[in-house]
């Protein structure tokens, strides 16, 4: 019997977490609960002492090998620019002038704990004011590029995927032939479109690449119901920002039937266009950027299928009903990319 190969987050234990906090100078009081995250280890810990008034924060412990340090540090730099805009994203704390520190081989950082429920998407009013704050994280986020951090393209997002699965036979056998098949029929529609191609920070359509949140589904919005401080929406993990089109922001937090996402677009963009305008050629680019994430997706998983939670959370990948469902999806995308566009 083949022995499991050991996963780098094996060793990071909960004395592990505590001796990082110790190394920083905020000591835990022992009471450390495990958050949810697949990509990273998130923990909540309470400390013995607040730290800029804070007695329980939240620390995360990146995965080694995704992002290098100067990625991370954009990632921490655009939180921090967000908060002196007063945009309600959470940045990271700065212990001695530094929001990044490192442990025992582990990347991390501490980020105070903000509570909050999921949206209410049905509610128009809610969605207004989500676009309200979207726009104004768009407009920080257009001040200046990233310069480490990649961009959202069919290049990262499918092509190189795509490549990675079929090198490392992560494909049903059987089911190959049609899932690349109907991947190279989405890729030309996606690619009609030069702002997703690679390099499309030079679009000729003139649609422009900003700082994104990236991965702005309804779990990254935390809401904080009218008469409480700071009522409202907050965006939390900034963990895949990126270069993109700002529309990447607007489509996940989309959901229904046509009717239902026209009206929910034209809810968000009520709120976007008081404090920024919205490019409407951007519109054409939502069933593009979902295809997109529908197969980064598949190489998401597959890539970590070392880490012994993603077998246990995801016990239906890999086998050939699934990825007879990704052809069938993919299909369903590229009739979806060949419609009119969603107006609002």
């Amino acid at each position: 019997m083949t022995m499991p190969t050991p996963h780098p987050f094996d060793t990071l234990t909960p004395d592990a977490v505590l001796d990082a906090l110790d190394a920083i100078g905020l000591r835990g009081d022992g009471r450390l609960t495990t958050l949810n995250s697949f990509e990273n280890r998130v923990y909540q810990a309470h400390l013995e002492r607040p730290v800029d008034g804070h007695e329980v924060v939240v620390l995360k412990f990146y995965r080694p090998g995704r992002w290098n340090d100067a990625q991370i540090a954009e990632e921490h730099a655009f939180a921090a620019e967000l908060a002196a805009a007063e945009v309600p994203a959470v940045a990271p704390l700065a212990v001695d002038g530094a929001t990044l520190h490192h442990h025992a081989g582990f990347a991390w950082g501490a980020w105070p704990r903000r509570g909050g429920r999921r949206p209410e998407l049905d509610d128009l009013e809610v969605l207004e004011w989500i676009g309200r704050f979207l726009a104004r994280l768009h407009t920080v986020g257009a001040a200046r590029p990233f310069a480490h951090r990649p961009a959202l393209d069919s290049a990262s997002f499918a092509r190189e995927p795509r490549d990675w699965l079929l090198e490392h036979e992560m494909i049903a056998p059987e089911m190959r032939r049609e899932w690349c098949a109907a991947l190279d029929e989405a890729l030309t529609l996606i690619e009609a479109h030069p702002v997703l191609r690679a390099g499309g920070d030079s679009d000729p359509q003139g649609i422009a690449h900003l700082r994104l949140h990236g991965d702005c589904h309804p779990g990254n919005v935390l809401w904080t119901p009218e008469g409480r401080p700071g009522a409202g929406p907050h965006f939390v993990d900034l963990d895949d920002a990126r270069m993109g089109p700002a529309v990447q922001d607007l489509w996940m937090l989309l959901s229904g039937d046509r009717r239902q996402q026209t009206l929910q677009l034209s809810a968000l963009l009520d709120g976007y266009e008081q404090f920024r305008p919205f490019d409407r050629r951007e519109l054409a680019l939502i069933e593009a950027l979902r295809t997109l994430r529908l197969v980064h997706y598949n190489a998401w998983i597959a890539r970590r299928w070392d880490d012994p939670a993603f077998p246990i959370n995801f016990p239906w990948f890999g086998g050939r009903e699934h990825w007879r469902g990704q052809v069938d999806l993919l299909r369903e995308q590229i009739e979806a990319m060949q419609q009119a566009p969603l107006q609002a």
